[in-house]
């Protein structure tokens, strides 16, 4: 999937024609995606002071960065403001703490709509079990905090969970933002949040964007012509926009059996890759090296990773064509929470980075050398 035609279908599928998309950058912050997405027109949604630099670095303006620090410390606010971003406050402390710092300032407040959805219960950023945002019932208070200051509150934003596949799910929980969005009289955009699924599995329904974008464009129709003036739709996908697009690629390495399971050993780990391990999240595995899938030629195999963790496994008793030592598997859908969750665990250096256009190959990355994860230790 190319990442330019990712982001055109994410803005496209509304017909609602005030709008704005964000890449939720954290899915993958290499500097030649994030320029990608610039020449597309696409803004920013940042979790991190270092995000906002990468974003800055290659050329996006303060103003398209939506930061959305959890938990900001003062110089999260600082660096923010002063990067010209729009802060995004996910607790009544912050938001009193940035409006008496930067009294008369424009912020966004960002609403626990108390729904939530996703792939698992660890990204699910909705409902009474979630760390994040305002709970929907204190948002009275949070416009009594910025008007104490001067301040104007213009921008509420909700985000529900990851990988969400179900277009009516989404486009529902979308009722309750708006509902507190009726109270801010300066609003200028509501941000309905990212994520946006892909089909992982094979046997997964992809999510019809067309039926969530007719879906969330008619209740904002509605919704602008009952508050006398169009406000903007904001969306953040990250996973949709580079999730397809980027595959591990990793060499097999050892192969051994036990009087249960035969395993496949490759030179990669959770470390480079950690969802099976951290969420048990399915990934498809290719064997670039044998891609005949008579029956004949089919084995159940588990793919394990280099790293001294019983835990650190791609897939369990998965059919695949057979698979010899040298082999190349490519493990599918790694562009987004690949890298950017990668680690030097084990001291094993991280991947390199090569991104495939229609002219040419390019390495945006270089491998990691021994000398790399070192360099910072202080003797």
């Amino acid at each position: 999937m190319c990442i330019r035609d990712r982001y055109q279908s994410a803005l496209n599928c509304f017909p609602y024609q005030k709008k704005r998309v964000l890449y939720a950058c954290k899915a993958n912050t290499n500097l030649a995606i994030l320029k990608i997405l610039l020449s597309e027109g696409c803004s920013i949604d940042a979790v991190s002071p270092g995000e906002v630099y990468a974003a800055l670095k290659v050329g996006f303006k303060g103003e398209n960065i939506l930061y959305t620090g959890d938990n900001m410390s003062d110089e999260d606010i600082n660096f923010a403001v002063q990067s010209g971003c729009i802060l995004n406050c996910g607790a009544l402390s912050t938001l009193e703490k940035v409006c008496k710092r930067y009294p008369d300032t424009q912020v966004c407040i960002r609403v626990n709509p108390d729904v939530g959805d996703g792939h698992h219960n660890h990204v699910i950023t909705g409902g009474v079990k979630s760390k994040f945002g305002i709970f929907q019932s204190d948002t009275t208070k949070a416009l009594e905090i910025a008007q104490q200051y001067g301040a104007k509150i213009v921008g509420i934003h909700q985000h529900i969970g990851s990988n969400i596949l179900d277009a009516e799910k989404y486009a529902q929980s979308i009722g309750n933002i708006l509902s507190a969005a009726k109270e801010f009289p300066d609003l200028k955009f509501i941000d309905i949040g990212g994520g946006f699924g892909i089909p992982y599995k094979p046997n997964e329904t992809r999510l019809n964007l067309e039926e969530l974008g007719r879906k969330v464009s008619n209740t904002f129709e509605e919704f602008s012509s009952q508050q006398g003036r169009e406000i903007e739709l904001w969306v953040e996908p990250g996973r949709f926009l580079v999730a397809e697009s980027g595959v591990l690629l990793a060499t097999v390495t050892c192969i051994k059996s036990n009087p249960e399971y035969k395993y496949v050993g490759i030179d990669s780990g959770f470390n480079h890759l950690v969802r099976p391990t951290m969420y048990g999240c399915y990934h498809e595995i290719i064997n670039t090296s044998n891609r005949d899938k008579s029956e004949a030629n089919q084995e159940k195999v588990t793919i394990v990773g280099n790293i001294c963790e019983s835990g650190d496994v791609f897939a369990r008793d998965r059919v695949l064509p057979k698979i010899l030592e040298g082999d190349v598997l490519a493990i599918m859908h790694a562009g987004a929470y690949g890298f950017s969750m990668s680690s030097t665990y084990n001291l094993r250096p991280q991947t390199a980075e090569v991104l495939l256009t229609n002219s040419e190959n390019r390495l945006i990355r270089k491998r990691q050398t021994f000398e790399d994860l070192l360099k910072d230790v202080v003797e």
